[in-house]
């Protein structure tokens, strides 16, 4: 669980970032599963973008892979989002939290 500040400072970092995924109509598959949880290994920190065309709504897309893959909801603007995750490599670069 992170605090309040530690969002705050997650926030900031992901502004600057341009979404990495889409999701669309089909939702949350296996492969969008699979796709966010190496994006999260591989960065921390993911923006991704839900499309028009899907039936779920951001909030709720953020909250379900969250859960799944043990990961935090950062932020949720209209149709984007930011989840952050430790990584588990040992030789990374990790975001260092206040």
């Amino acid at each position: 669980m992170i605090t309040t500040k530690q969002r705050a400072f997650l926030r900031g970092l992901g502004n600057a970032l341009e979404p990495v995924m889409q999701i669309g109509k089909e939702g949350i598959t296996d492969n969008v599963l699979n796709g966010v949880y190496l994006l999260l290994e591989a960065r921390e920190l993911v923006k991704v973008k839900v499309l028009k065309n899907c039936d779920m709504d951001a909030k709720e897309i953020a909250n379900l892979l969250a859960q799944k893959l043990e990961a935090e909801v950062v932020q949720v603007i209209g149709s984007i989002f930011i989840l952050y995750k430790k990584s588990t490599k040992k030789d990374f670069k990790h975001i260092q939290l206040p």
